[in-house]
């Protein structure tokens, strides 16, 4: 069955990890998929992977007029837009004493002004091209749930992304726009980020071991575990839920 047929869908940071496998899932599951990034010979690539359903476009989340540059060429191609996917995001691996106020803005204005700018024209987007059943996923982390030392302005602004879903939601709900709004939070995926993250140590293979210590499902996460949650919420099948948060974690913070 394909799950999200005839929908069209743009997703940031669509380059690799979390992105590309959540654009090539909803390609599978029969939508058109816009694939953006900063990145463009990955981001190509990954969108001709998609045939006739994908499109690259770049993208750098921080920038208001490519946000609207890109929105506006996807209803040029598809006719609208159906799904937003913020995924793109970045960490510095530093702890609150050590990282910069240049660093902090930086990581905020990434992980959190390009959500904002994100919501903000994706709502506009989806109404003005006649979307019906909107879905906008915005993809935060467990660190937006609990502390990591390491990461405080990502800890910050993925907490940030939790509460911003939640306003949209209910935005969009009392507004009647039929537009949701939902957040998912992973735990340790196997991504470069959580690469980055055991490598900055220098002793990798016992941060991860560390890491996975507090997994009590045992097992890190994998693309596709949170391409899954996408294309759910991405899915008529998800129509009662917004302003919700998705936990994919293993049980990390169940603990």
């Amino acid at each position: 069955m394909k799950r999200v047929e005839g929908k069209v869908a743009l997703v940031t940071g669509g380059a690799g990890g979390l992105g590309a496998a959540s654009a090539r899932m909803l390609a599978r599951e029969g939508a058109k998929v816009v694939v953006t990034d900063r990145r463009e010979g990955e981001a190509r690539a990954v969108a001709e992977e998609l045939g006739d359903s994908g499109l690259f476009l770049p993208l750098d989340v921080t920038r208001e007029d490519q946000w609207v540059s890109a929105l506006a060429r996807t209803v040029e191609k598809f006719g609208r837009l159906d799904v937003l996917v913020n995924n793109a995001g970045m960490g510095i691996v530093k702890d609150i004493e050590e990282m910069s106020l240049d660093e902090w803005k930086f990581v905020h204005s990434v992980n959190l002004d390009g959500v904002f700018l994100g919501c903000k024209h994706g709502i506009r987007v989806m109404r003005e091209s006649g979307s019906k059943n909107g879905s906008i996923i915005n993809i935060s982390s467990i660190a937006g749930l609990v502390g990591v030392p390491q990461f405080p302005a990502y800890c910050s602004s993925k907490a940030a992304v939790r509460m911003l879903s939640k306003s949209v939601a209910l935005h969009c709900a009392y507004k009647g726009y039929g537009i949701r709004c939902n957040s998912i939070h992973p735990g340790y995926v196997e991504t470069a980020m959580v690469e980055a993250l055991a490598q900055a140590g220098g002793q990798a293979e016992k941060t991860r071991a560390r890491m996975l210590k507090g997994i009590p499902a045992g097992r890190f996460g994998e693309p596709d575990d949170v391409a899954n949650a996408v294309v759910y919420l991405a899915s008529d099948e998800s129509k009662l839920m917004t302003g919700a948060e998705m936990v994919l974690d293993g049980g990390a913070t169940a603990q």
